[in-house]
């Protein structure tokens, strides 16, 4: 399946912004930065801050849904907050493309319109699946998955190794420990093999 990377923008924003928080990584100046890179004016970022976390938390919801039907119904929850109106707009050498907003409107909501009606046209193209939250214990990273296959289940390469090793690691612990019958066994490495004598 192919997607239109012009769309993806509002999409990979929504990302952004559920990761910074997620990671605990949610200051200004990284929030400002994710912004700027998909090209939003900062103007009343400092006052907003807060309802844009507040936003965000509501967007990870829709990465979060275990369904199609929960996220279809978390996206038009979303829209009805987020879509003011809808006008095609071709500026800044730009290929056409849809906003969702007016121009002049708060930054809040210029954000709201730009992810949640990113998210909604990414899911009409992937029939509401491809997005979730990593599979790795522990780590929570939003994402929107355009592989070929559409079948990520993890943020990352990085994460699907991780948890790959964690889970081999767990079924050789319980193999090993069944057939000593001990709790857990630790097999010395290099320089365990033998005491050092001064």
């Amino acid at each position: 399946m192919q997607f239109n990377h012009d769309n993806m923008i509002g999409v990979r924003l929504a990302e952004e912004l559920v990761n910074l928080e997620v990671e605990g990584r949610w200051t200004r100046d990284r929030v400002a930065g994710a912004l700027t890179a998909s090209l939003v004016r900062l103007d009343g970022l400092e006052q907003e801050l807060g309802e844009l976390r507040d936003w965000t938390g509501r967007l990870r919801e829709v990465f979060a849904a275990a369904e199609s039907d929960e996220r279809c119904a978390r996206i038009n929850e979303l829209l009805d907050v987020g879509v003011h109106r809808v006008h095609l707009s071709a500026h800044d050498g730009l290929p056409p493309h849809l906003h969702f907003v007016r121009d002049d409107q708060r930054l809040t909501e210029r954000v709201q319109a730009m992810t949640i009606g990113g998210l909604a046209i990414f899911a009409v193209e992937a029939q509401a699946g491809r997005m979730g939250i990593c599979a790795r214990p522990g780590c929570g990273r939003a994402f929107a998955d355009t592989s070929r296959n559409g079948r990520r289940a993890y943020c990352s390469p990085l994460c699907g190794n991780s948890h790959a090793v964690q889970r081999y690691r767990a079924r050789t612990s319980t193999t090993v420990a069944g057939e000593t019958g001990a709790a857990e066994v630790f097999p010395r490495g290099p320089l365990e093999a033998a005491p050092l004598h001064a």
